[in-house]
């Protein structure tokens, strides 16, 4: 039967994701930096500039308690908000261009070693710093926020090791944080869908890092539970390497559907194939 979700800490697995792609970068020949990835139009070097970029943020307003500058206009919308986090990307991510592959990996290795000292360091129940915001979350407890940010690392160290055939970490530990933190966004993802009171669906993420959740209609809202519903009205069975894909944008529609098997209503199912646990 489903069960509420616990928190999960995910402190302790910052240091061996980052100290595994910094070894990766280490030996990683000219030409791959400069290829394309899953992540839009960036390439490799440009993936690790933004890992620098958002690492040495966490390191400023969190670690250092400086305030985050103000936006340069009212942000009014959701959209106004993402297209701000758009374009302070891109700024850092074209100001990067003029360093080099060991000068990029220098500066990650030094900056992620100290968001991994702050992380351990810090308390299980420190307040967040940032709110989740594709979850939906104006406030968020700060497990949740530390959560978001190791997902963050994950995928993006992921979309490099797609980009240059390289393997996958071979600890499941890991991609099975980032689902469990990522399949929280479900009930914001699915907010303006409808069923009856009760209807349940059924999440079966397969292989080693996977797991079972149940997606509930209440009267005004979505919400999430660990384990199966007694009787779904619509199940939704995918891998886990094709769950962190779809959540993360690095699928296409395409590949999607043919990735996410969906029994009972099918318009479920397709609220399922738009949820992403970024923020776009």
């Amino acid at each position: 039967m489903p069960e509420p979700l616990d928190p999960i800490d995910t402190r302790p697995l910052f240091r061996p994701v980052s100290s595994g792609l910094v070894a990766l970068l280490r030996q990683l020949p000219a030409g791959h930096w400069q290829r394309p990835t899953v992540a839009g139009a960036w390439l490799v070097r440009d993936v690790v500039a933004h890992l620098l970029d958002s690492t040495l943020r966490r390191l400023a307003f969190h670690r250092d308690g400086m305030t985050p500058p103000a936006p340069p206009r009212a942000l009014a919308s959701e959209r106004d908000f993402v297209g701000f986090i758009n374009e302070l990307n891109a700024q850092w991510v074209a100001s990067a261009k003029r360093l080099s592959p060991r000068v990029l990996t220098d500066l990650y290795e030094r900056a992620s070693g100290e968001a991994a000292d702050w992380f351990e360091a810090l308390p299980f129940d420190a307040p967040a710093l940032f709110p989740v915001s594709w979850a939906g979350e104006d406030a968020s407890a700060g497990w949740f926020d530390i959560g978001r940010e190791f997902t963050e690392l994950w995928h993006h160290q992921a979309q490099i090791r797609l980009a240059v055939d390289a393997d996958a970490l071979d600890d499941p530990r890991f991609l099975a944080a980032v689902l469990d933190i990522a399949v929280r966004g479900l009930p914001h993802a699915f907010r303006d869908v409808q069923a009856g009171t009760g209807d349940a669906i059924a999440l079966d993420i397969d292989g080693a890092s996977g797991g079972r959740w149940t997606l509930s209609r209440e009267a005004t809202r979505w919400t999430l539970w660990r384990g199966e519903p007694a009787a779904p009205v619509t199940r939704v069975r995918l891998s886990d390497d094709a769950a962190w894909k779809l959540l993360f944008n690095a699928l296409s529609d395409r590949a999607a559907a043919d990735a996410v098997h969906v029994e009972g209503r099918g318009d479920l199912g397709q609220a399922f194939l738009r949820a992403r646990s970024v923020i776009v």
